[in-house]
């Protein structure tokens, strides 16, 4: 298990598709252990292979003390519209509102290939979202129709008065 560097913003491989997962072995273990130790040395609540720079279809989100390990994972219902402010550890110190499903069922495989589903509405919703986007290269900028104006350094949420534990939260959520 190793802390590695995630990429950011001009590197071409987060814009890579990950590639279906087949095996489940050694190699598939360590890359999951790596995203998680990644992602909470970041600290954040969820981290996708590509911003690793291993084009692959996995993904890690924790949660509630709950660590969900997304392999090959796919949405297969989503229900209403919720707009929230969010942030990319591939971004860092800026945020921005994006409208995601309000709720959403994931199907995805574990470490081992077994399949489940998973339904989440929130912060948790969100975040398996925001990892499964990043399995197709896309980035929550994406969805921005002027940089200029909705991508909000975090400087300008102390502004909006925005105390210091509100923003470590928005933060971690990246």
């Amino acid at each position: 298990m190793s802390v590695l560097p995630i990429l950011t913003l001009g590197d071409p491989r987060l814009r890579l598709k990950g590639q279906p997962v087949d095996s489940f072995g050694k190699y598939l273990h360590e890359l999951i252990d790596d995203l998680t130790d990644t992602m909470r040395h970041a600290p954040g609540v969820g981290l996708a292979a590509p911003q690793l720079g291993e084009a692959v279809n996995v993904a890690v989100v924790e949660v509630g003390g709950r660590l969900l390990e997304l392999v090959n994972p796919r949405i297969v219902r989503a229900d209403g519209d919720d707009r929230d402010l969010e942030g990319c550890l591939s971004i860092p110190g800026f945020f921005a509102y994006v409208t995601r499903a309000e709720k959403v069922w994931v199907v995805a495989q574990d470490r081992r290939g077994k399949k489940y589903k998973i339904a989440g509405s929130g912060l948790l919703g969100r975040a398996m979202q925001h990892e499964l986007d990043h399995l197709d290269g896309k980035l929550f900028i994406d969805y921005l129709t002027d940089l200029e104006t909705e991508l909000i350094p975090v400087g300008r949420l102390e502004e909006q008065g925005m105390d210091e534990e509100e923003r470590e939260a928005l933060a971690r959520r990246g």
